[in-house]
């Protein structure tokens, strides 16, 4: 795996894994008493997208090095063309 299959596989997987993340329960203004004028109650208390984006480069980090290893040990055999028999049987 070269450096820039690498990185682009990393940010796939962060980006994946941040779209997860966002989807995570989060407290609303209703369920903490102060809703702002002009939004609804279940909007947001705090977005706390720093907080997200750590938690995701972590996990993603985690998960990139497991499909790392997968790849550079070879665990898994990828089928190729030259796995398909080609002419006839028993030749």
């Amino acid at each position: 795996m070269t450096i820039a299959n690498g990185l682009l596989l990393f940010v796939v997987i962060w980006f994946l894994v941040f779209m997860v993340a966002l989807a995570m329960p989060f407290r609303t203004q209703g369920e903490a008493g102060e809703v702002v004028p002009g939004t609804p109650a279940s909007a947001p208390d705090r977005v706390n997208l720093w907080r997200r984006a750590r938690f995701t480069t972590v996990v993603a980090a985690v998960l990139f090095a497991c499909v790392w290893a997968v790849l550079a040990l070879d665990l898994i055999h990828a089928p190729t063309l030259s796995d398909v028999p080609i002419g006839p049987p028993g030749g």
